[in-house]
């Protein structure tokens, strides 16, 4: 048996403590679906979330709480009061993003361009295809681009009467 919720008009909200849920009634004129959907979203961890449309100008969301807190009819009606919270914030959020909607292309364009670097910067196939790859390396002060062979050489093995060179735990020689 569903009651009316003290708060808000009974076309609006109802509560079914039988079925432990409150089925909200949405204009569809003032909150499309994408804001239904993002709301229910962020209700997905607490409540089990229905969305339904039972005609063309109205949604009915159905929430029913997964976990139990205090008074039944109190926490039903706090869930309604948030999920209309975030509904509205939703919406707002959409609406921002449709207005927006050319200025945040243009800057993910240029962001994405700007990551690319400048477009005279890489080489054309035929300036790959005539290039000398034979040619010695380019300079290197620092050592950097040496082999590990070239650098360190291999080690000789240790004499008989030698032990062998303790190794930390990273694999480097050295004092432990």
């Amino acid at each position: 048996m569903t009651e009316a919720v003290p708060s808000l008009p009974p076309e609006i909200a109802a509560i079914d403590l039988a079925d432990t849920s409150i089925a909200l009634s949405i204009d569809a004129t003032t909150y499309g679906l994408e804001a239904l959907q993002a709301a229910g979203y962020t209700f997905l961890d607490r409540a089990y979330v229905i969305l339904d449309r039972p005609s063309p100008e109205r949604y009915r969301v159905t929430l029913a709480p997964k976990k139990s807190e205090g008074e039944l009819r109190a926490q039903l009606t706090r869930l309604a009061g948030e999920f209309a919270n975030e509904l509205l914030a939703a919406a707002y959020r959409q609406r921002l993003q449709h207005e927006n909607r050319a200025l945040i292309e243009s800057v993910t364009m240029r962001t994405v361009a700007g990551a690319m670097g400048p477009a005279e910067a890489a080489p054309s196939l035929e300036e790959l295809e005539a290039f000398d790859f034979s040619a010695e390396a380019f300079e290197d002060p620092l050592g950097i681009a040496m082999s590990w062979e070239e650098k360190y050489g291999k080690k000789s093995p240790p004499s008989a009467g030698e032990p062998p060179p303790s190794t930390s735990s990273d694999g480097e020689e050295g004092p432990r």
